[in-house]
């Protein structure tokens, strides 16, 4: 009987799973790099850079920041979050630029083409002589499907700040990536979101944990299931009183994707990204941590082996949780982040202290831990003014946030 109820659940799930997933405006004429050469790595260093924008900045401000994300030129500036992914290749000493421009803020998006032809500094770079001026990407951009109408024009302007690598500074990007009402076709907290968290500007990710039912470490935000964050589906209710099968059975996310286990997420991030932090906020309404901790040291000493630079801590949100992770053997050597007081980060010798971004600054606090061997990050960090203004006067090593595009920019042009 229990079979055919099931049965009868996941027939009505698969008949009501007709929600659109969103997606990027694609070219109808074909790539623009169809028969053109990959850039060599060497070059790709030369063409990043703080650039100014003459042409189109009533769309995308006055100054963005060029930066390889892996096989795609990524550019980030603080209007309206306006960030661009393109694919590049060159042919007869040219460069061509192709790919899609996005607002984070406003949601608006298009399709945009560059090159840098030998007038305009393409020379330079190949030659390693690129100087103020001499590099000018120049191209048009459509709105929506729109064709390429608008004029684009970017031109060298310094290279990225000095103090970007030297201070590895962490972009940690809320829920994985962003959330879902950012809308940029993949869901929060899923694995798809976590491998666009890079060309979003992100550095590390900040990701929600629950239990289900029988006990499986699992990625999701809610206490409940709702159509905020899953297609429609048979099952409701508090999402920890169903099975893991259950839910991979008979949920999926809003965009399409399974929901994914803990050891899943963490496995994927290690080999299949270069992120360096994450951040593992424990929702769960029961005490997760015998759980969540084995799979965390696995992954850390997994990380060790490989010699890969990846730091997982165990989020400390609340009284009740530093309680939990406190009755753990050994708590004191695991890498913890405390969103308490200073007194309650030396209570657990937490590896970070994690205080909201509200409180200020908190420069002698945030001296205090590093002085003691310890690093200081701040939440949910989203309004432009205050990105800013911590960029250039607080000494935090990172932020969490849902705009990492407007945080790369400003840590780019320090």
């Amino acid at each position: 009987m229990r079979k055919s109820f099931l049965f009868i659940l996941l027939l009505f799930f698969l008949l009501s799973c007709t929600e659109e997933i969103l997606t990027d405006p694609e070219y109808s004429d074909g790539s623009l790099l169809t028969g053109k050469l990959p850039i060599p790595e060497i070059l790709k260093t030369r063409i990043e850079g703080i650039y100014k924008i003459s042409d189109g900045a009533n769309y995308f401000g006055n100054e963005v920041a060029l930066k390889w994300r892996g096989k795609k030129l990524a550019v980030y500036g603080s209007k309206n979050g306006t960030y661009f992914l393109l694919n590049g290749a060159t042919k007869d000493s040219v460069f061509y630029f192709e790919g899609t421009w996005r607002h984070m803020q406003s949601l608006n998006t298009g399709l945009l083409r560059l090159k840098i032809n030998r007038a305009n500094g393409a020379l330079d770079i190949w030659q390693n002589s690129v100087t103020e001026k001499s590099v000018k990407l120049t191209g048009s951009f459509g709105v929506g499907s729109s064709p390429n109408t608008e004029i684009l024009k970017l031109t060298y302007s310094r290279p990225l700040s000095n103090s970007t690598e030297s201070k590895n500074f962490l972009i940690i990007s809320h829920r994985g990536g962003v959330r879902n009402s950012d809308n940029i076709g993949v869901s929060e907290n899923s694995i798809e979101m976590i491998g666009k968290a890079e060309e979003l500007g992100a550095t590390g990710i900040e990701i929600d944990i629950k239990l289900t039912k029988d006990n499986v470490p699992i990625l999701y935000h809610d206490p409940d299931i709702n159509l905020r964050l899953v297609q429609e589906a048979p099952i409701w209710g508090p999402i920890e009183e169903f099975t893991f099968s259950e839910i991979r059975t008979f949920l999926r996310l809003v965009n399409g994707e399974r929901i994914p286990t803990l050891m899943e997420a963490l496995n994927f991030t290690l080999t299949k990204t270069k992120l360096r932090f994450v951040w593992l906020d424990m929702k769960s309404d029961k005490n997760a941590m015998a759980l969540v901790i084995p799979i965390q040291q696995e992954i850390m000493k997994l990380a060790k082996s490989m010699g890969r630079d990846l730091t997982v801590v165990i989020g400390l949100p609340t009284k009740e949780k530093r309680d939990f992770f406190m009755e753990y053997p050994d708590y004191q050597n695991i890498e913890s982040l405390n969103e308490g007081t200073v007194e309650d980060v030396h209570k657990t010798n937490s590896y970070a202290w994690g205080p909201r971004w509200t409180m200020g600054t908190q420069t002698a606090k945030v001296e205090q831990m590093h002085s003691e061997g310890r690093i200081a990050i701040t939440w949910t960090l989203d309004q432009i003014e205050f990105i800013s203004k911590f960029i250039k006067k607080s000494k935090f090593d990172g932020f969490v946030t849902n705009y990492p595009t407007i945080v790369a920019y400003y840590n780019y042009a320090r």
